[in-house]
């Protein structure tokens, strides 16, 4: 299978060529991703949704995540990323449905990789049950709601643990309902500006739609 060719970027963003996915990673070219965060308001409270990474993922396995991101191929725009949605949970939504947050940059450095990332982030409000969603089991392994003030207290180090609840996939492919226990190291370690700037954006949003 041919490799994924990427579109790569100098500091100041503007494109300087095309190169296959293994050099992006292996030299740190700067790249094009699609980031979508999923969020619901239960009783005032704000949630995110998190995925599962699988543990076979060349970046941050096992850890929670982005509820669902992939790579921009080369020449395609930010709204070709709404794939994503369907493949990784296989929900059905318009690129105009989604509420656009801006580019973010992210960088992320794993052995034998550096993830330089321009993000293009949206937001998208859904309170679908869990049990509706169908992942991509190649790439995610379960589903978590993950209460955003909770959240930022643990990576303030407010806290030193906080439970989420969703669900794992069984080697049977069939979702099991789970709380689980998590520290701050059980999620991807964005840079600190990345997360700070979506949950500011999620609240920003919450707290107009209430006005």
């Amino acid at each position: 299978m041919q490799e994924e060719q990427l579109d790569i970027f100098d500091e100041a963003g503007q494109h300087i060529g095309v190169e296959v996915r293994n050099e992006v990673h292996r030299l740190g070219l700067w790249h094009q991703t699609f980031h979508c965060w999923i969020y619901r308001v239960v009783e005032g409270q704000i949630e995110l949704l998190f995925q599962k990474r699988h543990p076979q993922k060349d970046t941050c396995p096992n850890l929670l995540d982005i509820t669902s991101a992939g790579h921009l191929l080369a020449s395609e725009q930010p709204s070709d990323g709404v794939r994503e949605l369907e493949e990784e949970l296989g929900l059905s939504v318009g690129f105009e449905e989604l509420d656009k947050l801006g580019v973010i940059r992210d960088v992320t450095v794993a052995p034998s990789i550096i993830d330089k990332e321009m993000c293009h982030t949206f937001l998208y409000e859904c309170d679908q049950s869990l049990r509706k969603y169908r992942v991509q089991e190649e790439e995610v392994t379960g589903l978590f709601w993950v209460s955003l003030h909770e959240l930022e207290r643990l990576f303030a180090g407010e806290i030193g643990q906080m439970t989420v609840n969703g669900f794992l996939l069984t080697e049977n492919s069939e979702q099991k309902d789970t709380a689980m226990i998590a520290i701050k190291a059980d999620f991807v370690p964005h840079e600190v500006h990345y997360y700070q700037q979506v949950f500011a954006a999620v609240k920003l949003r919450v707290a107009n739609r209430s006005l």
